[in-house]
């Protein structure tokens, strides 16, 4: 799996290179808001693109693979189980902030490492 593909979509991984910590990111914290924000557009970054959806599904490329999953709002976290190709991910709840239309994706609940993917 490309180290690349592990940072820019902890959407998808759990492992990978922090995002800088540069932009002025204001946490998200109710489903409601995640939704108003995640349904205008694809998830995108270098060779990413990811849909997520209202009935809680989760589709799209990586790198020239499916990606294909499912995630849930569960007390103020974005949870996701997915699968890139043949290789399931996993689960894994993140705190998801934004600054503009860029959303940073933490893992593990806020405290392992983040990924930032741009709304288009």
């Amino acid at each position: 799996m490309p180290q690349s593909f592990r940072a820019a979509v902890l959407v998808l991984a759990t492992t990978g290179i922090a995002a800088p910590a540069l932009a002025d990111y204001q946490p998200i914290r109710d489903r409601a808001e995640f939704l108003g924000v995640v349904t205008q557009g694809e998830l995108t970054r270098m060779g990413i693109r990811l849909t997520v959806t209202r009935d809680g599904a989760i589709s799209g490329s990586a790198f020239g693979r499916e990606v294909t999953g499912n995630w849930t709002w569960e007390d103020g976290f974005f949870c996701r189980d997915l699968a890139w190709g043949d290789t399931e991910i996993g689960y894994n709840c993140q705190e998801v902030a934004r600054d503009g239309r860029s959303l940073r994706f933490t893992s593990d609940k806020g405290t392992g490492e983040s990924a930032s993917l741009r709304l288009e």
